[in-house]
């Protein structure tokens, strides 16, 4: 079954606030990657700034993962209401293929269901009701 994990976005707080989070929660980072660790854009140019931001990090909180990131200059900084998503981590592409279809019926697909640098099977869209959602399939998933 597909876990569902709180997914929080940032205007260039990102690291400032999960070292916070961290202070109070205990645990370490996982994963902590930083938009200069990605792949640029063909043509894409950023700040040192924007480069350092936080593209990705987590925080295991007992059995839920807090995620964040800061947000990206080619799409803005967020606001009230679009600084979160609920991020779903599905067991197969099929089940992520599922998820996505069904949730984003009516809604705003903002990244399609694709493989990723990252190795994952990733998707991200506004439902219709304005509920910002990000599907994931971990392809590169240890041995259990």
């Amino acid at each position: 079954m597909a876990a569902i994990n709180p997914y929080l976005m940032f205007n260039g707080t990102c690291e400032e606030a999960f070292l916070f989070y961290k202070s109070v929660f205990g645990g370490e980072f996982p994963y902590i990657g930083k938009y200069k660790d990605a792949p640029a854009e063909e043509g894409e140019v950023l700040s040192e700034e924007a480069l350092n931001r936080i593209m990705h990090v987590s925080l295991p909180i007992g059995n839920t993962i807090l995620m964040g990131s800061d947000s990206h200059p080619r799409y803005g900084d967020v606001g009230f209401g679009d600084n979160f998503s609920i991020s779903i981590n599905t067991e197969s592409t099929d089940e992520a293929d599922r998820i996505f279809n069904g949730l984003s019926a009516g809604g705003k697909v903002e990244m399609p269901m694709n493989k990723t640098f990252w190795g994952a099977y990733f998707g991200m869209f506004k439902d219709k009701f304005g509920i910002n959602w990000m599907v994931n399939f971990d392809e590169n998933q240890p041995d259990k």
